[in-house]
């Protein structure tokens, strides 16, 4: 009975997930119509939203880590941690991580041909934070067989990467120092 009822609730985040993002995808294609001369502003205000939603995620996914290294592997607050991670991956950072890098690509080219020192470092600490990503995306799985591969001293640590890398980011977009 409890499972069953995990699974519907699990299909109604699945959802309104997919609901979220086909209506942020209907905007992005209207806008393309309805405004065209306005559309480089409006994919970059997508973007920033894109941004913080990626962000939010992976500032998130580490405390989450810590927080499931307290549980038992097996016990019930394992598995809810497990599910929490797994819709946080699946549901809020992947989806956010794509249209990031999309709408990312599409601003370089579109508004400054892939030219610039500041773009490379910037293009350079994405791809890294990517990395992040995908690490992070690896100890879902990890932690979802109870397997605890590292310390929550690790996971703090981790926690701060994500941070340092979206300072150098902002850095290079607002001041373009090179």
């Amino acid at each position: 009975m409890a499972e069953e009822k995990a699974k519907a609730s699990g299909r109604k985040v699945v959802v309104r997930a997919a609901t979220a993002i086909a209506l942020f995808c209907l905007v992005a294609v209207g806008l393309i119509f309805l405004q065209p001369d306005a559309l480089y502003l409006w994919i970059k205000a997508l973007h920033v939203i894109a941004v913080i939603s990626w962000m939010a995620g992976m500032l998130y996914m580490p405390r989450l880590f810590i927080y499931h290294l307290d549980a038992p592997p097996g016990s019930q607050q394992s598995e809810t941690f497990s599910v929490m991670e797994q819709r946080l991956l699946k549901i809020i950072m992947r989806p956010a991580m794509v249209i990031t890098w999309l709408l990312g690509l599409y601003m370089a080219w579109d508004g400054f041909g892939f030219m610039g020192g500041w773009l490379h470092v910037k293009l350079a600490a994405v791809f890294a934070l990517s990395a992040v990503h995908g690490y992070f995306a690896r100890a879902v799985a990890v932690f979802a067989r109870g397997d605890y591969m590292k310390t929550a001293r690790f996971w703090r640590l981790m926690n701060e990467l994500p941070t340092v890398l979206m300072i150098i980011i902002v850095i290079m977009v607002v001041v373009k120092p090179f």
